[in-house]
């Protein structure tokens, strides 16, 4: 055998081991997310990965991201699983492949964030706390990125770890949680940069300096400017009802009595609020069943229910996810439909191309929306409406003419089970809540309802598998954030001063090196 082979699978043995590590790592992000929230696995899990990362090639780094990715996703949406399992006769086999699949195609995110963060790291030979700044701005636009092409899937993104930490959570407000990502990313690569680098302690001591800056920033929005409660009396309703059961021939009446019981428990409700589709059928076409809602409600009081919509037209029949308002006397006020849908579950992209069918029960696809929309109801603040997984993207939820004073989450994580799949679906709603500055009220059909309020705490709650209701005040909103007003502007300006820096250090370290050099060659 000849040296020259020796040495290749030599290296291809070392491009495994570090895509190994990398997958570990990835696989291990997973604890830093609700419900496990583990916040010293931050710096264990990007420490891992940003050291690697500055000694490769552009493609071994695009690799070893893919790697990283592939656990990241691969484990911390592995819950994705159990909505093939609802019908699993026929999509049972599906479930572990779809998986497989989605992790691979959105492991490339991470993938770009490393091959671009080695190309430039090596141009600009930098190392050290400038290195950090970099890797976490390429880390922050690549996550970025994964929210906004093709559809969309901001899921678990890194600043979540910070989401049961009221402190740490707070910067949202002004910087969202892409900024929050930046932030927790840097931080969690600083370790790493300690122990590659001859300047141990300082790379140390700026990552507690940091998240101490961050607690201290949040400590003080927490302790000044608290928000009142409204006058509005809550009650949301969690049925409980399974996917299977729900949508099981002669089973509406069953589904709808359960609701009806429930919202009929003694209390001084205003406003009644039920999950996504909780009616599992045309309820603006269902004389007799509103009928029978309406005299559950109390005189002047609400119900905001979740109700598939359907509207004839020249090309057919079309069919909306909507949450539906009625008043005392079955009248429906207002509602709104359902704009950004889950590809598979609600429409099957590119449908004349792709032999699938969709996940959920229904006659067709459903049609999109025309976007985020601001309801006036009688008597209680105007509310914005977010259907499901509409909550989990940063700035695209509340109108930006029309502020509400509250966010209603109508969701059914039923698909889901007792997964983690519905906490990590909770802290995209929690952080909603700081992003705007308003509470949020999530009405979930098997769990988690809850009620949060405008610093994201979450005030009550019932959890995944319980049947009941949350009798609540409706929270107070706080003024407008910075994050409300200027939306992802704020992280724009985040990374063009990082890029400013960066260009700066890699300009001092140039200067340093000609200097050293220039004294050895005297």
């Amino acid at each position: 055998m000849k040296p020259g082979s020796v040495r290749l699978i030599g290296q291809g043995d070392a491009l495994l081991l570090r895509m190994g590590l990398a997958f570990a790592a990835g696989g291990s992000s997973v604890l830093i997310f609700p419900p496990f929230s583990m916040l010293i696995a931050v710096p264990v899990v990007f420490s891992a990965l940003f050291p690697v990362l500055r000694t490769v090639s552009p493609k071994c780094a695009f690799l070893i991201g893919w790697a990283f990715g592939l656990g990241q996703f691969g484990f911390g949406i592995s819950w994705i699983a159990e909505s093939f399992y609802v019908d699993a006769d026929r999509f049972g086999a599906l479930a572990i492949p779809a998986v497989a699949g989605l992790s691979a195609v959105l492991a490339i995110f991470p993938a770009m964030a490393a091959a671009l963060f080695a190309v430039i790291a090596r141009r600009r030979r930098l190392g050290g706390i400038a290195a950090c700044l970099l890797f976490a701005t390429c880390w922050t636009a690549a996550e970025w990125l994964r929210g906004h092409v093709l559809t969309g899937f901001p899921w678990n993104l890194a600043g979540y770890a910070l989401v049961d930490y009221a402190p740490l959570r707070q910067p949202a407000a002004w910087i969202g949680s892409y900024g929050l990502s930046f932030l927790t990313v840097f931080a969690g690569a600083l370790p790493g940069a300690a122990f590659s680098t001859h300047t141990r302690r300082r790379p140390a001591v700026l990552c507690g300096l940091i998240f101490l800056g961050i607690w201290g920033a949040g400590a003080l929005r927490l302790g000044t400017g608290a928000p009142t409660a409204t006058g509005i009396d809550l009650r949301v309703v969690q049925g409980n009802v399974s996917q299977r059961e729900k949508w099981a021939p002669g089973n509406r009446e069953a589904t709808l009595e359960r609701y009806i019981d429930l919202s009929s428990s003694p209390g001084n409700a205003t406003v009644l609020l039920w999950p996504e589709t909780a009616f599992p059928g045309f309820l603006d076409e269902d004389e007799a069943a509103r009928a029978r809602i309406a005299a559950t409600l109390p005189k002047g009081a609400l119900l905001l229910t979740g109700a598939p919509d359907r509207v004839e037209s020249d090309n057919g029949t079309r069919y909306f996810n909507t949450v539906q308002a009625y008043d005392s006397s079955g009248e429906i006020l207002t509602g709104y439909a359902k704009h950004h849908l889950v590809p598979f579950g609600e429409y099957v992209p590119l449908r004349d191309w792709l032999p699938f069918e969709r996940l959920t029960e229904g006659l067709g696809d459903f049609t999109p929306g025309p976007g985020p929309r601001t309801l006036a109801l009688p008597g209680a603040p105007l509310v914005a409406v977010a259907i499901c997984y509409e909550i989990i993207f940063p700035g695209h939820v509340v109108d930006d003419l029309f502020r509400p004073g509250w966010i209603f989450n109508a969701t059914n994580d039923a698909w889901f089970g007792t997964s983690i799949g519905p906490e990590q679906h909770l802290a995209s709603a929690r952080m909603r809540a700081v992003e705007e500055g308003l509470p949020v009220v999530r009405a979930a059909n098997t769990g988690i309802s809850a009620i949060v309020d405008a610093n994201g705490d979450v005030v009550a709650r019932l959890d995944t598998g319980e049947t009941g209701i949350i009798d609540a005040r409706l929270p107070g909103a706080r003024a407008p954030t910075l994050y409300a007003r200027l939306g992802d502007w704020t992280l724009l300006v985040l990374i063009v001063g990082c890029w400013i820096l960066i260009k700066t250090a890699g300009a001092a370290g140039r200067v340093r090196r000609a200097r050293n050099s220039k004294t050895e060659g005297t």
